[in-house]
C-alpha cells in the first residue's frame, strides 16, 4: 500500500494556527500532502448526499470540490457538502484554503461533530475521476461516505470520497467508553 487513510484526525479542530490535518499527517510520514480546489459554492444535492444530509433530492448545499495530492500525485477526490444555512457566505462556500481545515472553521462556527457514520465501498470509476485520478482501465476506487453529526444529532457534514484502492489502505481504530489504566 502506498499511503494508510486514518479517518480521526480530520474529524476534530486543529490548534490555533495549525495546519490543516492532511497537510499535517503528510509531513509526519516526511511526505507532501496538498490539495487542490476544484470548485466551491451552491449546487444541487444529488440524492445521496440529500439522504446523508437529511434533506430532500435536489436542496441546495454548498460543496467543496477537491483533489487531494500526495507529493504531487492526485490520491483521492472529495466532494464535502454543508446545509446551506451553516455554509453560505462562509470561507466553506469559497475556493480559499482554510487554515486548519474546515473542521476547525466549522468549530469556530459553533458546529462541533461528535458522531461519524462512515460507509465504505469498492466500484469503478467514472471515466473522468479515472483521469483524474491517474488510473488505468481496471483499476477500482474506494468511495467513502462520511457524514458528521453535532450534538444535537444534526447532519452538519457530508464527504464523498474516491481513492484508488490499489494505492490506499484504510485503517480504523475505535476507543469504547472512557479509557482505564492498565
Amino acid at each position: 500500500m502506498e499511503w494508510t487513510s486514518k479517518s480521526l484526525p480530520y474529524l476534530t479542530a486543529r490548534p490555533p494556527g495549525a495546519a490543516d490535518a492532511w497537510t499535517e499527517e503528510a509531513a509526519e510520514a516526511g511526505r507532501r500532502g496538498s490539495q487542490r480546489i476544484l470548485h466551491a459554492g451552491e449546487t444541487a444535492a444529488p440524492a445521496a448526499v440529500a439522504a446523508m444530509l437529511g434533506l430532500a433530492a435536489g436542496s441546495t448545499v454548498v460543496v467543496r470540490r477537491r483533489v487531494i495530492e500526495l507529493d504531487g500525485e492526485p490520491t483521492e477526490l472529495t466532494d464535502t457538502y454543508y446545509p446551506p444555512d451553516i455554509a453560505a457566505g462562509t470561507p466553506l462556500a469559497g475556493t480559499a484554503k482554510i487554515r486548519g481545515g474546515a473542521v476547525t472553521l466549522l468549530a469556530a462556527l459553533g458546529h462541533i461533530g461528535v458522531r461519524v457514520v462512515e460507509d465504505v465501498t469498492a466500484l469503478m470509476p467514472l471515466d473522468e475521476e479515472r483521469e483524474q485520478l491517474r488510473l488505468g482501465a481496471g483499476e477500482p476506487v474506494l468511495r467513502l461516505a462520511r457524514t458528521t453529526y453535532d450534538a444535537a444529532d444534526r447532519p452538519v457534514q457530508a464527504d464523498v470520497m474516491l481513492m484508488p484502492a490499489g494505492r490506499q489502505q484504510l485503517r480504523y481504530e475505535i476507543r469504547l467508553g472512557p479509557s482505564r489504566p492498565g
